[in-house]
C-alpha cells in the first residue's frame, strides 16, 4: 500500500481518503458474510484478504497523517483483548460465557468513565448496522445491565403481544401506527432470537435465500412449459411454487 500511494504509484490510490473508502468498508464486511455462508474457506480467504486491504489502506492514510500506523492499530486492539480478558490473562475467573461477556461491559464501562465519556449503554451501538443486528445489539446491551427477559419465553409472549397489536393498527387503519407496530414486532422477534443464541440477520437472509432458489425454479419451470409466471392464474402459481419447494 505504501507502494501504490507512492508519488510514483498508483493515481487512483493516492487519491482516495477515508471518506472515499467508507462504502468499500462495508461491502468488504458483507462479502465476508457472503463467504461465511457459502460454506467456501477458499471464498473467505479472499474476502477476508479484501476486508484486511481496507484496514491496511485507511491506516496508511492515517500514517500519512501523522496520526497513527498499522502497528498501532494491531498493538491497540491486542491491549484492548489482554486488559478485557483478567480472566485469562489474569487472576480472575469467570464460571460461564454469560459472566464473561458481562465482565466485558463492566471493564468497558469503567474505561469510559476514566476517559470521561458519558456515553450510555447503548451509545456504543453504531447506528449504521442493519436494524435486525442492531436490535440484537441493543438488546445484548440492555441485559448487560440487566433489562431482559429471564429466558426466551419471555421475548416469546412479547412477540404474540406485538402481533396483536399489529393487527389492532392494521384494522384502525391508521399507517402511521402500523409502521411503529411492525417495528415493535420485529424488535420482540430479534429479542427472541437473542434469548434462543440464535441470529435473526441470518435466519432472514435464509429465507430469502430459500425463497429466490424456488422462484427461480417455478419460473425456469413456467417458461419451459410456455407460459411465463404473469400469465398463470393463482392457482397454477401454487402448484409451481409447491413442486419448487418440493424439489429444492
Amino acid at each position: 500500500m505504501r507502494t501504490l500511494r507512492a508519488p510514483d504509484g498508483c493515481p487512483w490510490d493516492r487519491a482516495q481518503t477515508l471518506e472515499t473508502l467508507r462504502p468499500f468498508v462495508v461491502e468488504e464486511a458483507h462479502e465476508v458474510v457472503d463467504a461465511i455462508d457459502q460454506g467456501s474457506p477458499s471464498a473467505l480467504r479472499e474476502e477476508l484478504g479484501d476486508l484486511l486491504l481496507q484496514i491496511v489502506f485507511q491506516s496508511e492514510i492515517a500514517n500519512d497523517e501523522s496520526w497513527f500506523g498499522i502497528d498501532d492499530v494491531i498493538d491497540t486492539i491486542s491491549e484492548k483483548m489482554t486488559r478485557r480478558h483478567p480472566w485469562v490473562f489474569g487472576d480472575e475467573k469467570v464460571g460461564s460465557e454469560g459472566a464473561g461477556i458481562a465482565r466485558w461491559e463492566e471493564l468497558k464501562a469503567e474505561e469510559r468513565r476514566e476517559k470521561g465519556d458519558k456515553k450510555g449503554t447503548l451509545d456504543g451501538v453504531p447506528l449504521a448496522l442493519p436494524a435486525l443486528l442492531r436490535a440484537v445489539r441493543v438488546g445484548e446491551k440492555a441485559a448487560s445491565v440487566g433489562y431482559d427477559w429471564p429466558d426466551a419465553s419471555g421475548a416469546w409472549d412479547k412477540v404474540h403481544e406485538e402481533l396483536t397489536e399489529v393487527g389492532e393498527a392494521a384494522q384502525s387503519g391508521d399507517d402511521a401506527r402500523v409502521q411503529e407496530e411492525l417495528g415493535d414486532l420485529l424488535f420482540a422477534i430479534a429479542s427472541f432470537a437473542r434469548k434462543r443464541d440464535l441470529d435473526p440477520e441470518a435466519a432472514l437472509r435464509g429465507s430469502l435465500s430459500r425463497f429466490s432458489d424456488r422462484f427461480s425454479h417455478a419460473e425456469r419451470a413456467a417458461e419451459d412449459e410456455g407460459r411465463p409466471l404473469r400469465e398463470r392464474t393463482p392457482e397454477e402459481l401454487d402448484q409451481l411454487w409447491q413442486a419448487a419447494k418440493a424439489s429444492t
